[in-house]
Parts: structure tokens; sequence; C-alpha cells
């Protein structure tokens, strides 16, 4: 069970969800507190859940996740053959993981990481 959702900054509410919905992000849900307010919205992928704010107020533009995955090369492949750029591809740690760098729309860097346990 997730215990920490990590909170992202999106300038470009439209923009930001094509971006996840391209690596496998469904929207959970939306929230405006009224029509022409910024978006607040709730991702998740395998388990892994995000939330995105277009609220200036919430959070900054380039923070970071850090997500933990099952096959980081699975992860490139499918999200090179979604169009995704791959900022770093998968290598191999002196730290023993294995992992891959991805940047989204609004700078947020999203490093996805196998660890041998």
């Amino acid at each position: 069970m997730q215990t920490v959702i990590p909170q992202l900054r999106m300038t470009d509410a439209d923009r930001s969800l094509a971006f996840y919905a391209a690596l496998g992000f469904a929207v959970d849900w939306e929230h405006r507190f009224d029509a022409g307010m910024p978006l607040f919205a709730q991702l998740t992928r395998d388990g892994q859940t995000v939330f995105l704010s277009a609220h200036p107020g919430d959070c900054a533009i380039g923070g970071a996740v850090y997500f933990k995955v099952s096959d980081v090369d699975a992860c490139a492949r499918d999200f090179a053959a979604a169009g995704v750029p791959v900022l770093q591809p998968p290598w191999d740690t002196d730290w023993g993981t294995r992992e891959m760098l991805l940047v989204d729309p609004d700078h947020n860097r999203l490093r996805f990481a196998q660890h041998p346990d």
C-alpha cells in the first residue's frame, strides 16, 4: 500500500495528462473548484499514484519522483513505443539498481528504477 503520494506541478493540464497517459497512467479523478479554475488530478500506474496540480501555490515546477518498477527495460520499451522521449535510457548504477530518467513537459524528473530485491 502506497503511503505517500508525490505531488507535481503542471502548467498545461491537457499536455500533462496526455504525457502521463502515454506512460500508462490512468486518471483516477479530477477536481476544479469552478469552471475555468486550475485542475488538480490523481493518476495511477501499476499501483503507483501521483497528484498533478495546476495550482501555482501547491508546488514548484521541476520536482522529482522515484518509481520502483519490476522491469525498467520493459518500461523503456513501452515508453518508446508510445513516443515518450527517454532522457537517460536504462543503465546499471554503482549501487546495484537499473534506472532510467524521463522529464515531463514541466521539467519534473521521473526516475524509474529496478531493484535487485
